[in-house]
């Protein structure tokens, strides 16, 4: 026997004592359940025979029973539940025998040089990795046929002990060569040998069903009665997990090991190279995501041919890194994904399913939620994008009454200009250490070019309602959930002592009689201090404003007064429109009966999406973020209107601006330095270079 053989052999070995194990433990607690009903035969016996008997001996062989009987009722009740609970199972595309022949010739002719059973299916997962998973549970075949006579002959809906199914990671399809992928493959079918085994297939089948049992039991939305008795399932099914976890998990090693070594005969050398390449493909599977996909996913687009997405975003890497030269050289030789006989339909359902597992979107297409091509990319994506975020930027501007330019006497631009967001951001003290003043109401002077008829007087206060309202219930839903504002320091949601006493009460004189109730004449801001842009009529932003300009951990100061408040309506706002998408997708979700969505079986469904997204690729943007990616958009915007600049697609970077045809890559430090530090310098030099004219009117959704 060779020293491979001899260490698969150990390594199944191995898996089969902690198996043992494991069916052990599940005897025992067998053997709990039945000792009150052995302690009560043994009563019952002696009292037969004359040995136990009298008054005492009576009520103990009652109270014996009643607890055997209890004991016994409670054993069922949860053998039961575990035996029949449906095991969590993978979300895949499921990939049908007659759509990829070759590919299912080459896994078999793998499991025969392997001496290894085939494995039963072939499925796609949109992530890189590939693994077998057991699918033998009635609750995952198809239904027993109505009208069946249970007496006649033998039953055809009963499966027979079958091999699990092969899960293979879409991206690997795409990116590998054929000889990769066997080798890739190669330890992961020699799984289905040790997996074969009697004790090892039995002890996977308790521990999946106790793990769907502690599932059954922390269902929501049971009468008290039920959820005590849920309550001592999930205890007991919890104590027998933990039992086993160690003696699972070594199991689930020594299969691993034994099915590695039996693989080293198999494309040992190939397997090498290719394991290079799982670790390449999953870096540009990740980038492709959070770079590409998830802005296509914001706004209801959902890329459908993420997977020849990773060949783009690899080849592109290839190109830039000289590291990776060698890569590109193998796009000449037969890919993977040929294998399949329609793979832009298995690429279409595999990013379908992506963007349901990273970002929770519908299962199906709908005219909310519609694919798109690369080619449509920049278009459909990036400059709509854009132009949604401009709007969003400036009708916040608008509620909170900013003028389309600083001069009160200048003629309307028609239409929203980039220079309104600057001249709003800018600030007057910028070159004023930002640490010194973090919460500085009186850094911002008053000039009588700042205010006039569109910015003061009940007009005003009646444009900022929204604006209040919105960070109003945005910090109060915080505030109750225990969360922060825009991810920084504590929220406290109400007004602190010091900023209600600064407000107008503190300063009848400021307002002038003919200036209405909010009264924000020039004198008023010359002698308070108030910040111009009218941030204190609105009861709630200071709040929010104050946790997103300021980061408690470092102690220092994160934005400007003035980006500090808009950021804050913006993550308002943006928190109000998620709510109303979120519960609109809550009442249109599909009818019972309805078709299946794509990767969960024709029958039924083999997972539960109640809890999508189950993988977030990414946390929620900061108030900061949110206002430097409007800001962004804003400029990108003007860039394309007034400069003839074109949106696209860089596969590494995501969405891009395209200045006379070379990829804008400093835009965002220049952003940040008008947001974080008031100063708008640096950006307005890159739009003079660039030709962008900031005064021009744009074009928004």
């Amino acid at each position: 026997m060779t020293s491979t053989g001899i260490g698969a052999e150990a390594g199944a070995q191995a898996a089969r004592t902690r198996a043992l194990a494991v069916l052990r433990i599940r005897g025992r607690a067998l053997a709990v359940a039945l000792l009150p009903a052995a302690a009560l035969v043994i009563l019952l016996t002696g009292g037969s025979t004359g040995h136990f008997v009298g008054r005492g001996w009576d009520t103990a062989r009652w109270t014996v029973g009643v607890l055997a009987v209890i004991v016994l009722l409670a054993a069922a009740g949860i053998a039961v539940v575990v035996a029949r609970a449906r095991p969590a199972v993978s979300p895949t595309v499921p990939i049908p025998e007659e759509s990829a022949p070759d590919l299912y010739r080459m896994v078999r002719d793998l499991a025969d040089r392997l001496d290894v059973p085939a494995p039963s299916a072939i499925a796609l997962t949109p992530d890189c990795d590939s693994w077998l998973e057991d699918r033998t549970h009635p609750a995952h075949g198809p239904p027993a046929p109505k009208g069946q006579d249970e007496l006649a002959g033998p039953h055809p809906h009963r499966r027979a002990p079958a091999a699990p199914v092969l899960v293979i990671g879409s991206p690997f399809l795409w990116w590998m060569r054929v000889g990769e992928l066997r080798a890739v493959l190669a330890p992961v079918v020699a799984g289905t040998g040790p997996s074969a085994h009697p004790d090892i297939a039995a002890a996977r089948r308790f521990v999946r069903g106790l793990d769907a049992a502690v599932a059954v039991a922390a269902a929501p939305a049971r009468c008290p009665g039920t959820r005590l008795v849920c309550a001592g399932l999930g205890w007991v099914a919890r104590l027998l997990l933990r039992g086993c976890r160690e003696h699972a998990a070594l199991m689930e090693r020594g299969v691993a090991a034994a099915a590695a070594e039996r693989a080293q005969a198999v494309d040992y050398g190939l397997r090498i190279v290719a394991q290079e390449q799982v670790g390449l493909a999953y870096a540009g599977w990740d980038r492709l995501l959070t770079r590409v996909a998830v802005p296509a996913w914001r706004i209801g687009r959902w890329p459908s041919r993420l997977d020849a997405g990773v060949v783009a975003a690899l080849t592109e890497l290839s190109r830039r890194d000289r590291l990776a030269e060698g890569f590109a050289s193998r796009l000449g030789e037969r890919p993977a994904c040929d294998l399949l006989e329609e793979p832009g339909l298995v690429d279409e359902a595999a990013s379908l399913l992506a963007a349901r597992l990273f970002h929770g979107g519908p299962a199906e297409p709908g005219p909310d939620w519609s694919p798109v091509d690369w080619q449509e990319y920049p278009d459909e994506v990036v400059d709509r994008t854009w132009r949604t975020d401009a709007a969003r930027l400036h009708r916040v501007l608008d509620s909170l009454g900013v003028r389309a330019t600083l001069d009160p006497f200048a003629p309307d631009p028609g239409g929203p200009t980039l220079a309104r967001v600057l001249d709003h951001l800018t600030d007057p003290t910028a070159k004023t250490t930002r640490r010194d003043r973090p919460y500085d109401r009186t850094g911002h002077e008053g000039t009588g070019q700042h205010t006039g008829a569109g910015h003061t007087g009940a007009g005003h206060a009646r444009e900022g309602t929204g604006c209040a309202e919105d960070a109003d219930a945005y910090a109060t839903e915080h505030d109750e959930a225990g969360h922060t504002p825009a991810g920084h320091a504590e929220d406290t949601n109400a007004h602190p002592a010091g900023h209600a006493e600064s407000g107008h009460d503190k300063h009848p004189d400021a307002h002038p009689a003919g200036h209405g109730e909010s009264g924000h004449g020039e004198t008023g801001y010359a002698e308070s201090g108030h910040d111009e842009s009218g941030y204190d009529d609105y009861p709630g932003v200071y709040d929010i404003r104050r946790s997103a300009a300021y980061d408690e951990e470092t102690e220092e100061a994160t934005g400007t007064e003035r980006s500090a408040a808009l950021a804050a309506c913006l993550t308002a706002v943006i928190a109000r429109e998620e709510a109303a998408v979120a519960a609109t997708a809550a009442t249109g979700a599909p009818l019972p009966g309805s078709p299946a969505p794509a990767g969960q079986g024709p029958d039924s469904a083999l997972w539960d999406d109640g809890a999508l997204p189950l993988f977030p690729l990414q946390p929620p943007r900061t108030a900061r973020e949110l206002l430097a990616d409007h800001v962004k958009a804003m400029v990108c915007c003007a860039a394309v209107d007034t400069a003839g600049a074109t949106p696209g697609l860089d596969w590494l970077d995501g969405p891009s601006l395209l200045v006379d045809g070379e990829r804008t890559a400093d835009l965002t430090p220049r952003v940040l330095s008008l947001i974080e530090e008031g100063d708008p310098a640096p950006l307005r030099a890159w739009l003079v270079e660039s030709g962008i004219r900031p005064e021009k009117p744009v074009r928004l959704v």
